[in-house]
């Protein structure tokens, strides 16, 4: 059987490594803004969703940019950097870090009780989590402050910390509306992790702890860090649960916004708008650093 040979073609006639490379450039373009998918409707689905976030989210924060801007430079710093609307910004930026931490504590130890026990009630257990959800802010806040007065059925267990109507009320009532946010979160991450793991390090002579912190840690930090973030988010613009509670004294027991609220009353838009922006700005670093934070630990975790 007699090889083919191929046939011959003069040198000249032969397309250049040039010609063919400019060939390649003029059919596929050097740079695309978006992948092409197989799915069909991504442009007009991609208008859809940049319209509903412009309707529903830039244009109100846009608008509240534009209000406060009617104020006069001095004019914003009265407004915003008042004795009084610095210690509502303590007040709620704080409280509303230290109840997100709380609940990332003890959210997740209650996410990983429902994942990996098996008890009597647990399905009652598990629906009681979302109750923060379906129950109105103001109920919760009258509840709250009922249960924690000096008279209440925990208040005078504990008198002498006062938990109602001072700053801790504060911390108390963000802290209940802000649990069901990492428990959800980190939940199904540990439904996932696979047990094959943990007996493969323990198999290695690892102890608990060294598993937990070298091997469920790691994958569950991600999930643990946006629902931090969603506590703290949902916690810092909390109104109906926080002013029953809180007492609301000016210097004291006062939230940011309550102080809106006032000024609103007042007729003070511009103030109250001014406020709003201070707010905005700096919940934006925070929840920046805590994207930061939750996309080293996944490149983390993945490299590992």
């Amino acid at each position: 059987m007699s090889a083919t040979v191929p046939p011959f073609v003069p040198e000249a006639a032969r397309p250049s490594r040039t010609t063919t490379a400019a060939r390649a450039s003029q059919k596929a373009p050097r740079w695309t803004l978006v992948k092409r998918s197989v799915l069909p409707g991504f442009g007009i689905s991609l208008g859809f969703t940049l319209f509903y976030l412009c309707v529903i989210v830039l244009i109100p924060l846009a608008a509240m940019g534009f209000k406060a801007s009617g104020l006069t430079w001095e004019g914003f710093l009265k407004a915003t950097m008042s004795p009084r609307a610095l210690a509502s910004y303590r007040l709620s930026f704080g409280a509303a870090l230290l109840a997100a931490a709380i609940n990332g504590v003890f959210g997740l130890i209650t996410a990983w009780v429902l994942v990996r026990y098996e008890f009597p009630f647990k399905r009652v257990v598990d629906a009681m989590v979302d109750l923060p959800f379906a129950l109105p802010t103001a109920v919760a806040g009258i509840a709250l402050a009922s249960i924690y007065a000096p008279n209440g059925w925990v208040g005078h267990l504990v008198a002498p910390l006062k938990i109602a109507f001072t700053p801790l009320g504060v911390v108390v009532a963000l802290t209940f509306i802000g649990l069901p946010f990492v428990v959800r979160t980190v939940q199904p991450v540990l439904q996932d992790l696979s047990r094959e793991v943990e007996e493969a390090a323990a198999s290695l002579g690892a102890t608990r702890w060294q598993t937990f912190r070298r091997v469920i840690f790691p994958a569950i930090m991600p999930s643990l860090l946006t629902g931090y973030a969603m506590a703290f988010a949902r916690g810092l613009g909390e109104y109906g649960s926080v002013i029953f509670i809180a007492g609301n004294l000016p210097m004291i027991s006062e939230i940011a916004p309550l102080l809106i609220i006032g000024k609103l009353e007042q007729y003070d838009y511009a103030g109250a708008a001014a406020i709003g922006v201070v707010m905005l700005a700096v919940a934006f670093v925070i929840l920046l650093v805590i994207n930061l934070l939750q996309r080293w630990a996944r490149v983390r975790g993945g490299e590992a």
